[in-house]
């Protein structure tokens, strides 16, 4: 491998391991924000012992998501120098506003709430937490505006001069066609996996019959978002890959591994191809369908990719154009499965707790517990498919992944950075999965724990008890 492939995958490596914990500190923050407010709204106190208990579980969460977010910016200046230099006023700004505002309310408000038990107004204490969810919200916001603009550059032009980007439109960034669609599908495939997150340790406690009176409504509150959000991952999904096809019509056939332009198109179910992805061998179709997806119509055209290529190839120059297909075509298969059994898997959970029941079958619990996983193998097929699904490009049809990575970096120091980090990923993983699974394991507070003490005429107690929700 030369220089740039091996910067790709350690970046491919580091933000796919970051992406795990993003999605789930979104998700569970609206949870525990909700835990709360029912909690305040009702005064029954297993709310309270279960915004304690998922609380605790966010915390860990959060804290993973900021360590290892913070290797993502320093790769930018040190492996993709050049495309650092090139975008760095348009790709900058967004990111500069999420460090120095949303990231800001996040920890702030984190902080508050954390250290506020017992000490703030518990309406004040609860708007610190939904504080927190509206920063993880902005973070996102800002973070993918960042990478639309590179799936979809706008508002900006090329200083000649300087052989730099230069932003001229800040909005235009901000409110970019592609940022409109893929934000609320990241967003609801959070509350996805914040929702089967929630489940599948309620699941878990539940099949040993513990702490029922915290875990049942717990388990009710997570299906009924995942749920909804299912549905909307399903509506938002498909806009996406309308506007998705408009912009980037080789990413739309890479993913069906439509070789030939099709009017009107088959969906692929099941498609071999050659190793070098450039032919089709065997494939299993279902009429009309791809064109629906991809614009609206059951008769509309869909373009191949020979058909793309050429035409990229007349209007950027000669080169491959073409992503590695079998990594489109099965990533974005994994996603959409996954979406469509997420869905499956909470309503049926729904349909067998109606009436205050609860599921009688060992291996539904089972079942309940292993979805847990499943999102987070939906979020990583689905980041997968989207980045190498633009190559060869950095920023689509402006700026090539070969001409962005850093000049002065060999591929010996990369391989050594590689190496490195993967497994300084790999103990942090397991400290991670580790600490989850001890919190986890062990259940919520009991109500002694939660409730306040009696006042006492001792003025010490109050300057020595200990931090009412520390970690």
């Amino acid at each position: 491998m030369d220089t740039v492939d091996i910067a790709r995958w350690q970046f491919g490596i580091t933000t796919v391991y970051h992406f795990l914990f993003v999605p789930l500190t979104i998700g569970l923050s609206a949870l525990v924000a909700g835990l709360e407010t029912a909690w305040l709204r009702t005064g029954k106190t297993h709310y309270l012992r279960a915004t304690r208990f998922w609380g605790k579980l966010f915390l860990i969460n959060f804290a993973m998501g900021i360590v290892t977010g913070i290797v993502q910016e320093f790769q930018f200046g040190m492996n993709w120098s050049d495309y650092s230099r090139f975008v760095g006023d348009i790709f900058g700004a967004p990111l500069a506003i999420e460090g120095l505002l949303a990231f800001f309310v996040e920890s702030t408000f984190l902080g508050l709430w954390i250290f506020g038990w017992d000490r703030l107004n518990a309406k004040l204490h609860n708007a610190c937490i939904w504080l927190v969810h509206i920063g993880t919200l902005l973070s996102a916001y800002f973070i993918l505006a960042a990478n639309s603009w590179m799936q979809h550059p706008v508002g900006y032009r090329i200083d000649h001069q300087t052989g730099r980007a230069v932003l001229t439109d800040f909005w235009a960034v901000l409110t970019n066609s592609t940022q409109l669609v893929s934000f609320p599908h990241t967003i609801t495939a959070a509350f996805v996996t914040g929702g089967l997150f929630m489940a599948g340790v309620s699941a878990w406690h539940l099949a040993r019959r513990k702490n029922i009176e915290v875990f049942r409504p717990s388990l009710k509150v997570a299906l009924a978002v995942t749920a909804i959000a299912s549905i909307g991952v399903a509506i938002t999904g498909d806009v996406q890959g309308k506007v998705m096809t408009e912009q980037q019509p080789m990413k739309m056939a890479a993913a069906e591994a439509l070789y030939e332009t099709e009017q009107p198109a088959s969906f692929s179910v099941f498609t071999l191809g050659t190793p070098d992805g450039h032919k089709e061998v065997f494939g299993i179709k279902v009429p009309r369908v791809l064109s629906f997806l991809a614009t609206g119509s059951f008769d509309g055209e869909v373009k191949g990719i020979n058909d793309v290529q050429a035409a990229e190839q007349a209007r950027y120059g000669p080169g491959n154009y073409r992503p590695v297909v079998p990594v489109a075509y099965w990533n974005f298969r994994i996603m959409v499965g996954v979406g469509m059994l997420t869905a499956l898997l909470s309503v049926a959970g729904l349909w067998l707790m109606r009436r205050g029941r609860l599921p009688s079958k060992p291996w539904m619990y089972r079942a309940g517990v292993l979805s847990l996983t499943l999102p987070f193998i939906g979020n990583s097929a689905g980041w997968i498919f989207t980045e190498t699904g633009r190559q060869p490009w950095s920023v689509f049809g402006v700026l090539k992944t070969s001409a962005s990575v850093s000049p002065g970096v060999s591929a010996t120091s990369m391989l050594i950075s590689v190496a490195s980090l993967t497994a300084l990923y790999g103990v942090l993983l397991v400290i991670e999965v580790g600490l989850m699974l001890r919190y986890a394991k062990a259940g919520p507070p009991t109500e002694d724990e939660v409730l306040p003490p009696p006042p006492s005429d001792d003025d010490s107690d109050d300057a020595e008890r200990s931090l009412a929700f520390a970690y």
